[in-house]
């Protein structure tokens, strides 16, 4: 493409609303544009990686045996009536009626409407199993859209269903699409980590599911890894140990002392001159059901902090939230000065202790009463009931679950989710099989999403430095960006023969024919960030014949003759 022909431009402001460097690049190199508050329009650069992303997905699912189909944007309210979630995601739902008053919605995600289309397609087992996938429009309406396309309101998704008879050929359906996975983010040129995840409400004990995090510094994940023990996990979901730690096993009588303002953690250790892991944390959360709403004193090491989706999860409850100040003083109980003896008035208290707890050791804990804690508690001794779980957030410093590797935090933008979702959908929506034996059951399905659009933006997280985006090859919009230095006629007419000659042999060429000084023209190369930076000086090349190759990566300058050009960047490109 001729610059001087091409629909482009390039700025140098940073936009004000614009937080991290994705979305500051993506609009100064003229990739999208805004037209609301988290809606972009994908400009003729941005499109270009886009669509090679699609590309990049579309060839390993094809691979697989999925096959893509395209759903309506807008789908009828009645779909997702029958499962519950029309009132569940009301608040991300854009939601209209028609002219006949019928419920309608642009669809945030497609499983209802994939499940209509199997149980009005598929009747037996023998169509079984199945992989439909679609790359489409998504909306979901954020409180607060932020991020450029990391978090718009409007995004391009590639979302992927599989229906299955029984839990093994969902087992082997999944471990296919993580591979396709794998593959697509390998491809794709990005740091990339699979993590065990957490499966919500909707996951059974045998569930699996994953997240593909790009690593990045702005990212929004935290991830827990090894390496060495090739385990990751989003931190929600993180099972680790404790690095070695020093209890205090002199066991003594309780004792109350008197801790005036000394509300938090590190301040009663200072006072008293104990190490946190000396002391234990409560934290007093209400845990719902449909059938009843209870308090719950979760447990940690002082130096410990509570994972709610370890609770909640272990609870088995729909709702868990931090129990306000003014519900805990109605239970009597005193923020900062909590702890688990003297709850006599509250005998429906559910206690519940960290696995990491030593329950043999000695203890600072809160004496449940205003300016007081309680020296010497021992677990054993002092509760008339011990449960414990395993309720603790994991941190960086502990070690896998074999106790031989430590692990690092990482931040990390999730991009890809693989996800089984088991009978959820189906039973919902009452589907129904004929099995081998005649009889009708219900189908499990997985469901595989990747967002298109969060991808290039987390590829430049990725990949950018103080002067532009650095593209990894695979994605980039163009391969090379052809810069001239010309004024005489005859340069001009050698420079338009290498261009075409670039552009017969196949390369994706940016031709910047514009009648702009060098230092505009390699800015807005830098800019851009393609792979290759092919210069044309006219005194250079009318002194030697060569050419200039700059790799955006590293820097590295190669000086070509003109009839090596093109199997140069060949080789650079491969």
């Amino acid at each position: 493409m001729k610059l001087t022909k091409g629909f482009w431009q390039t700025y140098k402001e940073v936009p004000a609303d614009a937080e991290i460097p994705s979305h500051q690049l993506m609009i100064r190199a003229g990739l999208i544009h805004k037209s609301g508050s988290g809606l972009y329009n994908y400009l003729p650069m941005g499109l270009r990686s886009i669509r090679k992303v699609e590309n990049i997905i579309r060839e390993e699912l094809n691979k697989i045996g999925c096959n893509e189909i395209a759903m309506s944007v807008v789908t009828p309210g009645e779909l997702w009536q029958e499962t519950g979630r029309w009132d569940k995601m009301g608040g991300l739902m854009l939601r209209f009626k028609d002219k006949k008053d019928a419920d309608l919605c642009i669809s945030p995600t497609n499983e209802e409407a994939v499940t209509d289309i199997f149980r009005k397609t598929v009747k037996s087992y023998k169509q079984l199993p199945v992989g439909l996938y679609q790359i489409n429009t998504k909306f979901r309406d954020e409180i607060r859209p932020r991020f450029g396309l990391m978090r718009g309101r409007e995004f391009t998704m590639k979302d992927a269903y599989t229906f299955h008879m029984d839990k093994a050929s969902l087992d082997q359906g999944y471990q296919e699409m993580y591979d396709a996975y794998t593959a697509i983010f390998t491809r794709l040129g990005l740091e990339f980590i699979p993590v065990v995840a957490d499966g919500g409400a909707m996951a059974s004990a045998d569930s699996k599911t994953h997240e593909f995090q790009v690593v990045a510094n702005s990212g929004e994940d935290l991830i827990i890894y090894s390496q060495e023990a090739q385990y990751a996990a989003n931190v929600e979901k993180a099972q680790t140990l404790r690095s070695k730690t020093n209890f205090d096993l002199n066991i003594v009588p309780l004792k109350e002392v008197e801790t005036i303002k000394t509300e938090s953690i590190e301040a009663v250790c200072k006072l008293l001159n104990i190490t946190q892991a000396q002391s234990l944390k409560s934290m007093v959360y209400t845990a719902t059901t449909k059938d009843e709403s209870k308090l719950v004193l979760a447990m940690v090491i002082g130096d410990d902090t509570v994972n709610e989706v370890k609770l909640q999860n272990y609870l088995k409850c729909d709702h868990l939230v931090a129990t306000t100040e003014d519900e805990m003083k109605k239970a009597k109980l005193w923020k900062g000065f909590i702890g688990p003896v003297n709850l006599d008035s509250l005998l429906s208290l559910e206690i519940i202790l960290d696995s990491e707890i030593n329950l043999d050791a000695s203890y600072v804990i809160g004496a449940n009463k205003k300016d007081a804690h309680l020296i010497g508690f021992n677990p054993k001794r002092d509760l008339k009931k011990i449960v414990s779980a395993d309720l603790r957030l994991s941190k960086a410093g502990d070690l896998t679950l074999d106790g031989q590797n430590t692990v690092v935090e990482k931040r990390g933008i999730e991009v890809g989710h693989v996800f089984q979702l088991g009978d959820k959908y189906t039973k919902d929506m009452k589907v129904g099989i004929l099995d081998q034996n005649g009889k009708l059951v219900t189908p499990l399905m997985g469901c595989y999403g990747i967002g298109v659009t969060r991808v290039v933006a987390a590829a430049i997280e990725q990949n950018h430095d103080e002067n532009g985006i650095v593209w990894p090859k695979s994605i980039a919009p163009y391969q090379v960006y052809f810069a001239t230095i010309v004024k005489a006629e005859e340069f001009v007419k050698i420079a338009d023969d290498i261009y075409k000659d670039m552009m017969n042999a196949g390369l994706e060429v940016i031709y910047d024919d514009r009648n702009v000084g060098p230092g505009n023209k390699f800015k807005d190369s830098d800019l851009l960030g393609l792979p290759y930076r092919v210069v044309l000086g006219e005194r250079d090349f009318g002194a030697s014949g060569e050419l200039e190759v700059i790799e955006r990566k590293t820097g590295l300058v190669t000086k070509v003759k003109r009839e090596d050009l093109i199997q140069t960047l060949n080789n650079f490109l491969k």
